[in-house]
């Protein structure tokens, strides 16, 4: 039996038990009274504290050179180590570079051609490139575009139900752009629940109201501990967490507002370069007990007369069997995969 399979839900006041063959039972309890969004809040809260301490720890300010390659030309420029990011880079440069690179590539000596988010604080002198969905090579940047949508995707459905129905955002495959949709499984506390055509109008206006806030894609490494304090509520990550740190010594989360999930990364710069978004469908995962919503989106700027996007919206309507938990084999944990294999 799978951990999706055994997560079970009793009654209103909400009790989620998983078996000690997992190592150790991990129990949460809620009253309807206690939202859910509390646990968003105290999320953001470790998230802000984590980030502050890091900061004040980097001591002395040393100086890295970052040789700057943009459509604006060549630029040196003199920036602070593990403090100055990508984004603060292209500030030196343009306005306009500022507000639509998706991401950055970072070259060094040691480690060339490094995907790179662009509030992520540069650790060496290095070269320094920003990617768009527009460049000849759109590949980092249209998977980072994917992931992106699957977390904003979290956000608008840890807040979209009522305080009285449970969910858990279990995860969100590395994106696969061919598969014809953006997804995220989670568990909702609703039993034989179909979204109706206006409830899935909502997500996706919910979707565009969250990109019109322009909200950047916070990046945080931390620690296990810190880790495990973020999701003490939610059982899934704990499991995830665990498998994360069998192979690395880190573990790095994202915040956009007040929202703070787990991802390999790199995320899109901030939410606005999100442009025509659409919710098309939910499905349930039986096996897995977890709902999969799926959707498809356009980068902001990129425009399809209405014939072609309804072919896209319509192809997201169908069940995406990309990396279905109870299928999958994950290496070590979905947020994390960079491969997976069927279960046989």
């Amino acid at each position: 039996m799978t951990l999706c399979q055994s997560l079970q839900r009793f009654g209103r006041v909400g009790r989620w038990v998983l078996p000690k063959s997992h190592h150790e039972s991990i129990t949460r309890s809620f009253s309807v009274s206690t939202p859910l969004l509390n646990d968003t809040l105290r999320r953001s809260a470790i998230f802000t504290a984590e980030k502050k301490r890091q900061h004040e720890a980097v001591g002395r300010i040393n100086k890295i050179e970052v040789e700057v390659t943009s459509d604006y030309g060549n630029e040196l420029l003199l920036m602070n180590r593990d403090i100055s990011t990508p984004h603060d880079c292209a500030k030196h440069i343009s306005g306009h570079l500022t507000k639509n690179a998706f991401v950055a590539l970072v070259n060094t000596d040691s480690n060339p051609n490094q995907p790179w988010d662009m509030h992520k604080p540069l650790s060496s002198s290095c070269r320094l490139q920003f990617l768009k969905t527009t460049d000849k090579n759109p590949w980092i940047a249209n998977n980072t575009f994917w992931r992106s949508c699957s977390f904003m995707l979290g956000a608008v459905v840890s807040k979209a139900f009522r305080d009285d129905i449970a969910v858990i955002l279990h995860s969100f495959p590395s994106p696969n752009v061919y598969s014809g949709s953006f997804i995220l499984d989670a568990f909702v506390g609703l039993e034989s629940w179909n979204p109706s055509p206006e409830e899935l109008r909502s997500f996706s206006a919910d979707m565009v109201k969250l990109s019109g806030e322009e909200l950047p894609f916070e990046y945080l490494s931390v620690s296990r501990e810190i880790a495990e304090d973020m999701f003490s509520d939610n059982p899934y990550k704990r499991v995830h967490i665990g498998n994360i740190f069998e192979n690395h010594n880190e573990v790095v989360v994202y915040r956009v507002g007040d929202h703070v999930d787990i991802s390999r990364g790199p995320m899109m710069n901030h939410t606005g370069l999100l442009g025509r978004c659409t919710i098309a469908s939910v499905h349930y995962l039986e096996d897995d007990q977890l709902f999969r919503f799926q959707g498809v989106a356009l980068p902001i700027g990129h425009k399809l007369n209405h014939y072609a996007y309804g072919i896209l919206e319509n192809r997201a309507k169908f069940l995406n069997d990309h990396m279905i938990p109870s299928q999958t084999k994950f290496q070590p944990a979905p947020e994390y995969a960079t491969e997976a294999t069927k279960v046989n």
